[in-house]
């Protein structure tokens, strides 16, 4: 995907996009529940998000960092 052509507001609408996936899926485990996206189990949504991050970060926008794992390290500056 060509991120690159896309607005700050669009590569933030999407990274969003894949925070709320996953806490859907996150809730519906929790319920006992199949997760309807499985955002953990595969790799292309993690590739997604990186590649979004990747963009934001070279344009200087700040952004929250999506928590993959509970107890995920945190940046030393935060």
């Amino acid at each position: 995907m060509d991120y690159q052509a896309f607005t700050n507001g669009s590569l933030t609408l999407m990274y969003e996009a894949v925070r709320g996936a996953l806490a859907s899926d996150d809730a519906q485990e929790q319920r006992g529940e199949d997760p309807r996206f499985r955002v953990r189990e595969t790799p292309a949504w993690k590739k997604h998000a990186a590649d979004l991050e990747a963009e934001m970060l070279k344009r200087g926008m700040l952004f929250g960092v999506i928590e993959w794992h509970d107890g995920q390290a945190k940046l030393p500056f935060e």
